[in-house]
């Protein structure tokens, strides 16, 4: 399966789809579910073996009733009544011992589980590139992490084997029922068929209020995540209160769809109470008739009612087991949905190493577009030689960030050559080239998590010291040090306790850090003050030293001093040249640089 959208369908068409699919049950999702037990398949046998043992355990005890009553109470035999009820205190202790190693063993194998399949999940996903996630919602895909996957946790560990247990109480039961009274079996049985009708009707139903809960859960996660990311833009444009009117409609068919499911319980288990009692009437009008006569003991009657009280319990937990089952098929199928995508990129059968990068780059007549035909670069080419900085410069929407995209391999171009050190990319293993690259862009993102953590991002390879060193060379040192802890202070979510300059200085340090040989600056000083932009073109001058560097820029006072710059308009190369060769040319980067100046004079 492409990882692409396919073309038939609109993107959020496939999105609704793959919310409501679904079935009852699909041998060919049990396969690849059961595949997740295998690595536990000795624990599963035991486990299967110890809720047989709690079936036979629990169906004795009605029958141990029936011989107190028949043998020991109607025969006035204390000691033998006596003897009778150690033995089913005995009983009742066992299955309980049983039962709690069965009940630990369950959760431990669901839990086993579900921690192997969100693991190789989420691996999957960090395969996806770029353009997997330009079309998927985050908060869709955090919903395929932690909700439907915690699904497939109940499936584990209170479904497939439990469903044992409920079969082997049933066939328990008839077995003890058929055994005492074959007439009373019957009569006891002929409610099943009203029984089996309810439990289809309470089946169809709830299937489709269940698939409306998982799609409008999704849809409320995505709201959610988008909504908190970009917090600030509601505030400052006074969008409280439609925000929270959207989230309302949300909200309320989220909730709409929980109190339908929730009306279908209600109406189902009290319909499966009154037919038990209904069965448990006839029993008793049956059985009281045929003990008066004679032809039936008291013990029997008894121990009957009893297994009827027993036999509908294991039909209403088969059908929640069912329910389990449905909304397991339904997430199970969205997860591998997910899974058989293959990623838009992927390395080559036999990916060459590179392993001593030297930084040169060529582009050779390169046409790329994010949606086809709809190009951004159009026969791009051009030769940056190792140690060179080169800066791309052109108005907003020019192709500059997608060609640092095409250079980190984000996206796959759809015509010519991307070649570093003579090499193709695409030939290149994706981790080798990516490892050469060091990339900072506009938009910081520092994790919730240490500032030293921050800079090394938990990479063994990178020393303390280096971790050290390359805050002293970026300059920011001195301000970390200052902090309450140091290296060690928690910058919280996205860095929100650090200045824009202060977090931009930061990946720079990360940057450095990984000693890329070729190094990439997208916009890197567009959103910080003129004080911070000083300090931050200290630290770009040192970050570039001996590096081959690329520099997307809108501020053309910082790239005056690159060895080549690269004007760009409409996607296509227009100009080449140092800055006084462009200036003197007097084409669009004399116009862009008239502009600039004469706002800096305003």
């Amino acid at each position: 399966m492409a990882e692409d959208t396919p073309k038939n369908i609109s993107e959020k068409d496939e999105n609704e789809q793959e919310e409501v699919l679904g079935k009852a049950y699909d041998s060919r999702l049990m396969k690849r579910l059961i595949k997740y037990l295998k690595p536990y398949s000795k624990l599963v046998i035991i486990a299967v073996l110890l809720t047989i043992g709690v079936a036979l355990l629990s169906t004795v005890r009605p029958y141990l009733t029936k011989m107190a009553i028949d043998n020991y109470i109607v025969n006035k035999d204390p000691v033998g009544l006596r003897n009778i009820m150690l033995i089913l205190m005995g009983t009742l202790v066992f299955q309980g011992l049983v039962q709690y190693a069965m009940t630990y063993l369950t959760q431990w194998i669901g839990q086993k589980t579900i921690f192997d399949l969100r693991m190789e999940l989420f691996g999957h996903i960090q395969k996806f590139s770029m353009n997997f996630f330009d079309k998927n919602p985050v908060g869709r895909l955090v919903t395929r992490l932690t909700n439907d996957i915690e699904v497939l946790n109940e499936m584990f560990s209170s479904g497939i084997v439990m469903v044992f247990a409920d079969v082997f109480v049933i066939a328990g039961i008839l077995f003890f029922m058929f055994t005492l009274s074959w007439q009373l079996t019957l009569i006891a049985l002929s409610v099943v068929i009203p029984l089996v009708y309810a439990t289809i009707f309470f089946r169809k139903k709830v299937r489709v209020a269940f698939r409306d809960v998982r799609y409008f859960l999704a849809k409320m996660n995505a709201f959610l995540q988008e909504h908190v990311t970009g917090i600030l833009v509601v505030k400052i444009f006074d969008k409280e209160k439609s925000t929270l009117r959207n989230f309302k409609s949300i909200n309320a068919d989220h909730t709409k769809a929980n109190k339908k499911s929730v009306l279908y319980y209600s109406v189902f288990f009290p319909v499966v109470e009154l037919i038990g009692a209904i069965s448990g009437g006839l029993i008793i009008w049956y059985g009281g008739n045929k003990a008066l006569e004679g032809v039936l003991t008291v013990g029997i009657l008894v121990s009957f009612i009893q297994y009827s009280e027993m036999f509908f319990r294991p039909i209403r937990d088969l059908s929640e087991k069912y329910n389990i089952m449905q909304t397991a098929m339904a997430s199970s199928e969205r997860i591998f949905k997910l899974m058989d995508r293959k990623p838009a990129i992927s390395d080559a059968e036999k990916p060459l190493e590179l392993q001593e990068c030297l930084g040169n780059i060529e582009f050779k007549n390169v046409w790329f577009a994010y949606t086809k035909d709809n190009y951004v670069l159009k026969n791009i080419s051009f030769n940056i030689q190792q140690g060179e900085k080169v800066a791309f410069v052109g108005a907003t929407g020019a192709g500059k960030s997608s060609i640092m995209n095409l250079l980190c391999r984000f996206y796959d171009i759809q015509q010519g050559e991307i070649l570093i050190d003579g090499l193709n990319i695409k030939d290149i293993r994706q981790n080798d080239l990516r490892r050469n690259i060091g990339l900072v862009v506009q938009d910081i993102f520092l994790f919730s998590d240490s500032i030293s953590n921050n800079i090394s991002l938990n990479n063994n390879e990178i020393t303390r010291d280096k971790i050290l060193d390359s805050a002293k060379i970026i300059g920011i040192d001195g301000f970390i040090e200052r902090l309450p802890l140091g290296y060690e202070q928690n910058v919280k979510e996205r860095g929100v306790t650090l200045s824009q300059g202060q977090r931009q200085l930061i990946t720079f340090a990360r940057a450095l850090a990984y000693d890329p040989k070729i190094l990439i600056l997208d916009e890197a000083t567009s959103s910080v003050d003129t004080l911070s932009e000083i300090l931050i073109q200290k630290a770009i001058d040192k970050l570039m030293e001996g590096r081959t560097s690329i520099i997307i820029a809108h501020r053309l006072s910082t790239i005056q001093k690159c060895d080549k710059i690269i004007v760009m308009h409409k996607g296509e190369i227009r100009e080449t040249g140092t800055h006084q060769e462009l200036l003197e040319f007097g084409g669009i980067y004399s116009k862009l640089y008239q502009l600039q100046y004469k706002e800096s004079l305003e």
